[in-house]
């Protein structure tokens, strides 16, 4: 997929700090929101993923603060997917203001827990393969 997948969010007053500034841990909401807006799009919903017995899960989370935001911006959120070989995988993500202005990168690492056996899954791609309507949006 050339272009990775994107959702809009508005910066609402509430999810400000003193400073007028998004509260830090509101870019890990915006982050999942865009996360899951993705997978809802490629058609997995939380039931199949239940259904399955596993569900997806955060391992580390890094977040680069480039430029700050406030109540009114207008941002969109990408979310883009890179497999490795192993039971894990990355979502690198940029949250980028209306004009184009990068305020945000994250790097997540994440895996696909089996549900039952506590653990994770040695093939996560697979996963998203097997439940996906369209594995593309996810880069397979």
């Amino acid at each position: 997929m050339s272009e990775p997948f994107s959702v809009r969010v508005t910066v609402r007053g509430y999810e400000t700090d003193v400073q007028g500034h998004l509260n830090q841990a509101v870019y890990l909401n915006y982050a999942e929101h865009a996360r899951w807006s993705l997978l809802q799009e490629a058609g997995i919903t939380q039931s199949g993923l239940l259904g399955q017995g596993v569900g997806p899960v955060a391992l580390e989370t890094t977040i680069r603060y480039r430029r700050e935001l406030l109540a009114g911006d207008e941002v969109d959120v990408s979310c883009a997917f890179t497999w490795g070989t192993g039971k894990t995988f990355r979502i690198e993500q940029i949250i980028t203001k209306a004009d184009g202005t990068v305020a945000a990168e994250i790097t997540a690492v994440g895996g696909v827990l089996d549900l039952k056996e506590r653990t994770l899954v040695p093939s996560p791609q697979d996963v998203f393969r097997k439940l996906a309507e369209d594995p593309g949006m996810f880069g397979l």
